[in-house]
């Protein structure tokens, strides 16, 4: 029989392998995906405003030339970890990025806005109450991307 110290120190590193481990953003512990947001696209000329503060952020930045500060966006975001592209057009992206561990999957959506001279971005879980500030530094993490 194996000694409990010896079986909780087992357990206890091979927890830390599984959530430590260089794996493929594909490969988490559990796939949490939920429904698709009924608001996703532009409607009226805009994003949806975001249901709720603590599991959603949203961002107006200004650009010269929305076409091409929209491409350069979505290199960016297909280069985050566990994004994915779902839709992408001239003046719009839809993309998902799924969390490593527990599989969470979020929306992101980028619009080119070029008669307001800007770009809508828009990150929203599609699980959950709180989202710990995931989405708020997505769109810093791409709002960065522009400024380099």
């Amino acid at each position: 029989m194996i000694p409990l110290r010896r079986l909780l120190i087992s357990l206890a590193l091979g927890w830390l392998v599984l959530v430590a481990a260089p794996v493929p953003a594909r490969a988490s512990l559990l796939h949490l995906v939920g429904p698709v947001p009924e608001d996703l696209g532009v409607r009226g000329g805009s994003l949806a405003a975001c249901p709720s503060p603590a599991h959603c952020a949203r961002a107006t930045w200004s650009s010269a030339d929305p076409a091409a500060d929209l491409a350069r966006l979505a290199e960016a975001a297909a280069a985050l970890e566990g994004t994915s592209v779902v839709e992408r057009t001239p003046t719009y992206l839809h993309a998902t990025a799924t969390s490593r561990l527990f599989g969470f999957v979020d929306d992101l959506e980028l619009y080119a806005d070029a008669a307001a001279g800007q770009i809508q971005a828009r990150s929203v879980s599609r699980l959950g109450d709180s989202d710990l500030g995931v989405n708020a530094r997505r769109l810093e993490t791409l709002r960065a991307a522009l400024r380099d």
